[in-house]
């Protein structure tokens, strides 16, 4: 499974905001490679940011 998928299924079970560093945790990836999927995600419009610095998936 691609890190962007990892991502966005730990946001889909957890369906709260959430920070890259609880996503790395909860993922076992590594902190850069979390932001790098967020930024995909974010660019696809597959996250959004309800709060500032936390994002969920829509």
């Amino acid at each position: 499974m691609e890190p962007k998928e990892q991502v966005l299924k730990a946001m889909q079970q957890k369906a709260a905001p959430m920070g890259a560093g609880e996503i790395a945790e909860i993922t076992g990836l590594d902190k850069k490679v979390v932001d790098k999927a967020m930024q995909l995600l974010k660019t696809e419009e597959a996250i959004f940011s309800p709060v500032r610095c936390k994002w969920q998936a829509k």
